[in-house]
């Protein structure tokens, strides 16, 4: 039951998140653009000087993500091609990610080293967690504990990265003349659903360590 109490909430937040993203995702593409999410994010890019970042078409739905290490916005076909204000939110900001990358943005850039740290944690932490609890081994189970945190400092770290990414998007778009003001809150409608998704996240991770340690605890008094 305490479990439910820190898993819950957060999860359903992430459920209603997901949601939010693909209604407004939905809506906000039946309000057309005078040019596509790839025309968009490279007239964002080259005015900006970085003319040596690439933008591809990838498969996928809301696939879109910006690649640091190959310096390359990859977008899923929808956004790619769509002549609406869902696809230049989402691609401009993907452009806002290689704007960071090139300025040095320093969340961006712990963020990056946190990667490997995140993947390795949420997968082994967890399950020395449970190797732990069944051995009774509290020593292997605060490293279990240890290693999953990595997780939760991705996440709070994550969520400067994407808000400044949103609003880099916001207002270059406007600043750049590819959208007028009135057409702006179109595009936060997109980026302000995407938002939520990067919040449950964080508080999910944020829960799901609290409750780790709730039994750690527990089981020492």
């Amino acid at each position: 039951m305490i479990y439910f109490l820190f898993v819950l909430p957060p999860f359903l937040l992430g459920l209603y998140a997901q949601w939010k993203v693909k209604s407004s995702f939905a809506a906000m593409s039946q309000v057309p653009a005078r040019m596509s999410g790839a025309e968009a994010a490279r007239r964002m890019l080259d005015a900006a000087g970085l003319q040596s970042v690439g933008i591809e078409q990838v498969p996928g739905h809301l696939s879109d993500h910006y690649d640091p290490r190959h310096k390359v916005l990859r977008l899923s076909q929808d956004v790619y091609s769509g002549h609406n204000m869902a696809a230049l939110g989402v691609a401009c900001h993907e452009a806002g990610h290689a704007f960071q990358d090139a300025q040095s943005y320093a969340p961006l850039v712990v963020r990056n080293m946190a990667v490997p740290a995140a993947n390795f944690g949420s997968g082994i932490g967890a399950t020395l967690l449970f190797i732990g609890a069944i051995m009774s081994f509290p020593g292997l189970m605060w490293i279990g504990v240890i290693l999953f945190s990595a997780v939760v400092v991705f996440q709070v770290v994550n969520l400067p990265v994407e808000f400044n990414a949103s609003s880099r998007a916001r207002q270059h778009l406007v600043d750049y003349g590819l959208i007028t003001m009135q057409e702006e809150q179109y595009v936060a409608k997109v980026l302000n659903a995407a938002a939520l998704t990067y919040v449950a996240a964080t508080l999910q991770s944020i829960m799901t360590l609290a409750y780790y340690l709730l039994i750690l605890t527990g089981r020492r008094d």
